[in-house]
């Protein structure tokens, strides 16, 4: 914008108003018409004479003159700064003094904001997030979003010293889903040129811990080795995870490294439950663990694993199952010979009984035989038969 200020003589000077980016360097130029060779005194916003017809009044290393001719008086200033901004005064000294001002204003473009947590973020409440510009001229615009999503908040200005400081501040409810859940406050300005300033966050949610046993495949013999770990996760991570039997005292070589839990040669005073616990400042969890060490089998018979081993029926599932594979051959086996035996047996005794039955009957047969004759002799002795009619002979 420009402003003339007509003189005596036809003499004019013009002022032009300057806008700059704090940082940069502004321009300030004076325009002279019908230029008569009077004094030319150039002011800043506190009316300190900075340059008389081209020589430096005012020490300050950051304005030079760069042009003085009898149409132009352009002076320079670098590293600008909120407190040079003002009017600066373009003045033709003659019999009446007359002068124009050049306005120069400074936009001060955000920086990236500042995320502050006014709440700690818990499992089942609300965290309150502030974002905050410190300083802008004319005042940002700030928005929080997540998933592309705007999240309205509560907006605020404050002036300090011809800048704006702005915040924008969201209250949302966090779960322990929403632990490192990302969110962002976008800093807009005019003079970005569409461009925006962003600070990107991640939710910190605390939550109390969880454990779980990893617990192994298959079934565990005298001689083994065991290995279990805990799984532990909270926020903050639980820093001691402790290992106990319940019941019990730990076993002489039970030993402990990080979070796994290892037995070597184990046997069955092994058995028991085992404990695995851990805590932090929001809560405590456990999970437990009951081996059960088998007796080595001498007689085994490896199952054929069915064709999903992963199956709650495989034998690695079910001890049980393994355990019946083991004994059900040899008991097969025994369980087959006593039957032969005891068929043979009753057989045998059956054809023994039978034979004794036939030779009883025959020797009562015979023996009856002889009864008949022996009445016949004793008949003929009391009869007196005559022993002419033949001699007989009876065995007796």
């Amino acid at each position: 914008v420009v402003f003339p200020s007509l003189l005596s003589r036809g003499q004019a000077v013009e002022a032009e108003n300057v806008t700059v980016l704090e940082g940069g360097t502004a321009q300030i130029s004076c325009r002279l018409q019908n230029y008569d060779g009077s004094i030319v005194v150039i002011q800043n916003p506190r009316r300190q004479t900075l340059f008389f017809n081209g020589t430096r009044a005012l020490k300050d290393d950051r304005f030079q003159m760069v042009l003085f001719t009898p149409r132009l008086v352009r002076i320079t200033l670098t590293n600008v700064s909120v407190s040079d901004e003002g009017g600066y005064f373009c003045q033709l000294y003659t019999d009446d003094t007359h002068h124009q001002v050049a306005t120069l204003s400074v936009v001060v473009l955000p920086e990236v904001p500042i995320v502050e947590v006014k709440t700690e973020a818990v499992e089942g409440g609300e965290v309150e997030l502030s974002c905050l510009s410190p300083r802008s001229k004319p005042p940002a615009t700030l928005r929080w979003v997540r998933d592309r999503r705007e999240i309205p908040g509560v907006i605020s200005q404050q002036e300090n010293v011809k800048t704006v400081s702005v915040s924008n501040t969201i209250r949302i409810p966090v779960e322990r889903k929403d632990n490192g859940a990302a969110l962002s406050c976008e800093a807009s300005h005019p003079s970005l040129a569409g461009q925006k300033r962003i600070r990107h966050y991640r939710l910190d949610v605390h939550f109390a811990p969880t454990v779980r046993i990893v617990p192994p495949l298959g079934i565990l013999r005298e001689g083994d080795s065991l290995s279990l770990t805990c799984v532990v996760t909270g926020n903050p991570m639980p820093r001691d995870i402790q290992w106990s039997r319940v019941n019990d005292s730990m076993p002489e070589r039970a030993e402990t490294s990080g979070t796994t839990l290892i037995m070597t040669r184990l046997s069955q005073s092994h058995n028991g439950t085992y404990l695995c616990q851990a805590h932090n400042n929001y809560g405590r969890a456990a999970d437990h663990y009951t081996l059960l060490v088998y007796e080595n089998v001498s007689v085994s018979v490896t199952p054929t694993p069915p064709p999903d081993s992963t199956s709650q029926t495989h034998p690695l599932f079910n001890p049980g199952a393994v355990v019946e594979a083991h004994s059900a051959v040899p008991y097969a086996v025994i369980g087959g010979v006593l039957a032969l035996l005891v068929f043979t047996v009753i057989c045998v005794l059956i054809v023994t009984i039978w034979c004794s039955v036939r030779q009883k009957g025959s020797y009562l047969t015979h023996e009856a035989s002889g009864l008949d004759e022996h009445g016949e002799v004793q008949e003929a002795f009391l009869n007196g038969n005559d022993t002419s009619q033949g001699k007989k002979e009876y065995l007796l």
